[in-house]
């Protein structure tokens, strides 16, 4: 009987190869859209779950709030793993990583190799983390100082080896520090919140203020004994601020207590996020590397689900939409003797045959799109991560999940056919005009007009950022990297590059308007005696006299540091937003006046000789903080203004001149614009990926209009012979055919836009600086939705009106 089932359902799908063709095509692209969005929520929530003791890891988080000032930081002092570990006894152990700003250069013969994958750890690291040992012993690795461990890619790409234990590699700190090899461990997996192919002793550490309470410069894991013991723990971290923090504070700070700093409307403390939420549920200050977002992976389940449904709905769709013409079939079956349940599983065998070629298309799809899914998701993704041992029963299952689900109601629709009526009756659908399939269609181009319109707002939010003016130049700066290799060679460079044609001007800093770049928070006063009611947490930011020039920084008063002036090393340059909080009135007062620092029990004072216009050195999401410029060196980067209609000749000449200063370091640099491009890489990232999948969904849907346009018109073939008998126009037969998806469409914007305007209202709330969700973006969005069910029921609609009336007539 089930090959019986099989046979007649093979005939019956070759017997219309149209409509069979449009369901493996809808079903085949839905279920590898699924797949695709399915692996990368997958792989977004397994982050750092490898861990054998992920469920008793919690990382430590600071949050300093002083006025309109707030410092969020997924940082602490040095001391306080240390101190948590001695005096709480939920506290089995703690680890801490330390990142210092910039990359380090490490020797490989006779050049040196800019690394940035890299960090100092405690010896304790591997105690908590659970990577694979290739060589060497993990518990003992990082005990002693000038020792390291290396990842597989890192010993073969220095050694062409993982067993090296023992041997050594130098650095450039510390006067050309040689570290000894003391283990190998294999890759850290892709989906961890932080990556290093190279791991150094704590001990090595360039940190000059180990001990110092208040300076947050760590990253702290905690390992708990119970992973109830969460709460327990955050109580004690109260507890940690007063015992601890608060004396410390006192030292520079006229504060009684928490409690008169807390009603003087601040915030001092700590909180932890468990390791294995800090991917999607943390974004602060200090984060290893950038993390994506819970709310993106709800938004792109949604999509997949969404996909899958309208593949499924174009199934159920076209398959009741050719109820009429299976109709005698069905009725002739059951006279025959065929049961409901007979006939209905000869529709569903239909249905698995239907979902299994789809799946296979969808293997087919998946595999030859993936390069470029990998591209636009910014994964890398390999065809055994989508198709494996664990995958294919699940892609087994999901087979016979789209064929019961796309085939049940076609089923259940064509088998209660009352045979008698069947028989004597022509049809059973008349015109073609359904509730529920007008309903089905309504539901597929909400779907894909909600779509349209977030790719929309996205897309116009990212041109948004890209072209807002942010108070500073980025165009046409170049950025040369590992600029304090030059030793005393510094001055004599950015000299021999100025000299170049084509360079304008220059600046050398450590400091840079892109959130990638260092950073320095110090709370300052107005007063000599600081409190909690008159400090300001400030970015401390030390530069040369070139550095506003360079970036075209506007200065609303005062004037720019000059190295000719031995005062300038204690005056300060503030932002607009500082003299707010300062409550200096008015910019022009500020000028002259006193901001004070407490370093140990040193005063010092800086003399405010200008106001500089506020500009957005963070991301757009977030508001313009106190910024203060001061007088120093900090040789990290140089930034060259530059003019040439021939780039590559002035890159070479200034790889040249690098060579000539520093010829065993690669010379490297990056535009100013890139470094600005990649603080939005998510949102990028999210538009590509909501364009394409939209353009899916709208395709999809698509396929399945054609189809019901070309039943319909096949419904109404009679009807319209008559028409044109009587002297309707083609013109006016496309129009009537038209005129009702039309209708199906505007219903479906109607119901789209309020949902697409609240959801994108919510993602807009990220963002500080952001764009009004304009009229015109729906408006086109509507158009193009009509434009498109017209283009697709235009082509059918155009045939049917240009057949001959004798052909559908001449057997009346």
């Amino acid at each position: 009987m089930i090959k019986n089932y099989f046979k007649i359902a093979l005939r019956n799908l070759l017997k219309s190869r149209m409509f069979s063709l449009l369901n493996i095509i809808g079903l085949s692209f839905g279920l590898a859209g699924f797949m695709f969005i399915a692996t990368y929520v997958f792989d977004e929530l397994s982050y750092d779950r490898f861990h054998t003791q992920a469920d008793r890891i919690v990382r430590l988080n600071a949050h300093i709030h002083m006025g309109e000032s707030k410092l969020d930081m997924a940082r602490t002092s040095d001391m306080m793993g240390p101190i948590l570990r001695d005096e709480y006894t939920e506290v089995e152990d703690f680890t801490r990583l330390y990142v210092s700003s910039g990359a380090k250069l490490i020797k490989n013969g006779d050049r040196w190799i800019k690394e940035a994958h890299l960090a100092h750890a405690d010896s304790s690291f591997f105690r908590l983390f659970s990577y694979q040992t290739l060589h060497g012993n993990l518990h003992h690795a990082l005990t002693e100082p000038n020792t390291v461990v290396l990842t597989r890619s890192a010993a073969e790409r220095y050694f062409n080896s993982t067993d090296i234990v023992g041997r050594t590699l130098e650095t450039n700190d510390a006067e050309n520090t040689v570290y000894k090899i003391t283990a190998v461990i294999e890759d850290m997996p892709g989906n961890s919140h932080f990556n290093y192919d190279f791991l150094f002793a704590m001990d090595n550490a360039s940190y000059e203020n180990w001990g110092a309470l208040l300076s947050h410069n760590f990253t702290t894991y905690i390992l708990l004994k119970n992973a109830t013991d969460q709460s327990l723990l955050e109580t004690h971290l109260e507890e940690y601020v007063h015992k601890h923090c608060l004396p410390a504070a006192k030292q520079f700070m006229d504060v009684a207590s928490m409690e008169e700093f807390r009603t003087q409307g601040n915030l001092f403390y700590y909180d932890i996020t468990p390791i294995k939420d800090i991917h999607l549920r943390s974004n602060l200050m200090g984060e290893l590397q950038p993390n994506g977002s819970l709310q993106y992976v709800y938004i792109f389940s949604a999509i997949s689900l969404f996909i899958l449904l309208i593949a499924c709905v174009n199934f159920v769709n076209l398959s009741t939409a050719r109820s009429a013409s299976r109709a005698k079939d069905v009725g002739v079956h059951k006279l025959l003797g065929s049961s409901r349940s007979g006939v209905a599983g000869q529709f569903l065998t239909e249905s698995f045959l239907l979902s299994f070629g789809g799946i296979i298309l969808a293997i087919v799809i998946v595999v030859l799109t993936l390069p470029l899914f990998n591209e636009l998701s910014g994964k890398a993704f390999e065809i055994n991560d989508l198709i494996n041992v664990r995958s294919l029963p699940l892609i087994g299952l999901l087979t016979l999940f789209v064929g019961l689900v796309a085939g049940y109601y076609p089923a259940a629709f064509l088998s209660a056919f009352n045979p008698l009526q069947v028989i004597k009756s022509r049809s059973v659908v008349t015109s073609g005009k359904s509730f529920f399939r007008s309903s089905l269609v309504v539901f597929q181009f909400a779907i894909s007009i909600t779509l349209i319109v977030g790719t929309f707002i996205i897309t116009t939010q990212l041109q948004y950022i890209q072209h807002k003016k942010i108070g500073y130049e980025r165009e046409n700066i170049l950025l040369v990297s590992d600029y304090h290799v030059l030793g005393n060679q510094t001055k004599a460079f950015r000299d021999d590059i100025l000299n170049l044609p084509g360079v304008k001007i220059g600046t050398v800093s450590g400091y840079l308007p892109v959130s990638s770049s260092s950073r320095n928070d110090n709370p300052y006063s107005k007063e000599t005696v600081m409190s909690a009611h008159n400090s300001v947490s400030m970015q401390t930011w030390y530069v040369d006299e070139q550095y506003l020039p360079t970036f075209d920084l506007e200065l609303t008063v005062g004037r720019n540091f000059s190295a000719a002036r031995l005062a300038d090393s204690t005056s300060v340059i503030l932002n607009e937003t500082a003299v707010k909080h300062f409550d200096f009135g008015s910019e022009k007062d500020a000028i002259g006046k006193k901001i004070h620092f407490q370093l140990g029990d040193n005063m010092k004072s800086y003399e405010v000789i200008g106001v500089v216009k506020d500009f957005n050195f963070e991301s757009l999401r977030d508001p313009v903080t106190p910024l203060g410029f001061f007088l120093g060196n900090h040789p990290v980067e140089a930034a060259f203004k530059i003019e040439t209609a021939d780039l590559p000749a002035l890159l070479a000449h200034i790889e040249n001149s690098w060579n000539k200063f520093a010829p065993a370091y690669a010379f490297s640099y990056r535009f100013m614009d890139e470094a600005f491009d990649s603080m939005y890489r998510a949102e990028r990232r999210m538009s590509r990926l909501s364009l394409t999948f939209a353009a899916l969904a709208t395709g999809i849907a698509c396929l399945g209009l054609f189809g019901l346009a070309a039943f319909m018109a096949e419904q109404r073939r009679k009807e319209i012979g008559v028409r044109k008998v009587l002297g309707s126009s083609v013109v006016g037969i496309v129009i009537m055919l038209c005129r009702d998806f039309v209708k199906l469409v505007l219903i479906a914007l109607l119901i789209a836009v309020p949902i697409a305007w609240w959801g994108m209202s919510e993602w807009l709330e990220d963002f500080t600086y952001r764009i009004e969700i304009s009229w015109w973006i729906f408006a086109l969005t509507g158009i193009i939705s009509i434009v498109i069910a017209l283009l697709t029921v235009s082509t059918q609609a155009v045939r049917a009106a240009r057949a001959n009336p004798i052909d559908s007539l001449r057997n009346e």
